[in-house]
């Protein structure tokens, strides 16, 4: 089994624990006062405090969308990605570009969204109609 790790800064650990803990459902693993390990859907992201990394505007565009560099995020179940954007809304949660369909009818037709953590980081989460095509 392989799993990917992940550090990057937060602003604070109470905004992060709030964020990928309360809102996203993460379990907590170790940590200290200067950062924090979750469970963040089978991979670990280990958060330290720090100044945050900020998008930048770039060209990098998806289906002809725009999106935020860097980013980071995770590939879910379809229905999993539903219950997820579902939960984001339903708590108010601003979009970077809201859940929507991509590559409809193509190879890799996925669902995705973006959002940023309570620091600023961009996060993607996706999900593909037909999970054989991630890489496609």
């Amino acid at each position: 089994m392989s799993i990917f790790h992940l550090a990057f800064t937060v602003s604070d650990l109470d905004s992060a624990r709030q964020f990928y803990g309360e809102l996203l459902g993460c379990n907590e693993g170790r940590s200290s006062d200067t950062w924090v390990d979750f469970d963040f859907f089978g991979n670990q992201l280990s958060l330290h405090v720090g100044v945050a990394v900020h998008n930048n505007n770039t060209s990098s565009k998806v289906d002809e969308i725009t999106v935020p560099m860097p980013h980071f995020g995770c590939v879910l179940e379809w229905g999993s990605f539903y219950d997820l954007a579902s939960k984001l809304q339903s708590k108010g949660m601003e979009f970077i570009i809201s859940p929507s369909v991509r590559f409809k009818g193509l190879a890799g037709e996925q669902a995705t969204m973006f959002f940023e953590d309570y620091s600023g980081n961009a996060l993607e989460f996706k999900a593909y109609r037909n999970p054989s095509e991630v890489f496609t």
